[in-house]
């Protein structure tokens, strides 16, 4: 048996666009993972039940819910140690919020961003 998908289908002069909310899922983490201070995307965003469903792990931290009208996104990140939490995040946002708008041309209702924890980069030990 073939694995469901949830579209988002737009129609259009010659037919109807089907957009897979998978795709949306990730632009979202694509955009967020190219955001500077962000380390990665933190799966503790229903991934579990995600994997239940037999969804790809592609997307793992990112949760996407679409209304006729619009998409909510919901990202859960990882911050790098020594950036400004708040500023990362509405980087994120903007981020997100653009990518999804121009890649798709849907409207985006909100951007929440999560963050799960700092991750400390360590310097590579010198080799003598």
């Amino acid at each position: 048996m073939a694995e469901t998908r949830e579209y988002v289908s737009r129609p259009d002069e010659l037919g109807n666009i089907h957009i897979s909310e998978e795709v949306l899922a990730v632009i979202a983490a694509a955009a967020t993972l190219e955001t500077e201070g962000v380390a990665g995307l933190s799966p503790n965003l229903g991934s579990d039940l995600a994997e239940l469903l037999g969804k790809k792990n592609l997307s793992k931290g990112v949760r996407i819910a679409v209304t006729e009208a619009s998409v909510s996104v919901e990202v859960s990140i990882l911050i790098q140690y020594g950036h400004t939490i708040p500023q990362v995040a509405k980087a994120v946002q903007d981020a997100v919020f653009s990518a999804i708008t121009n890649t798709s041309g849907l409207t985006v209702e909100f951007v929440n961003v999560h963050v799960a924890g700092v991750v400390f980069q360590r310097e590579p030990a010198k080799k003598a």
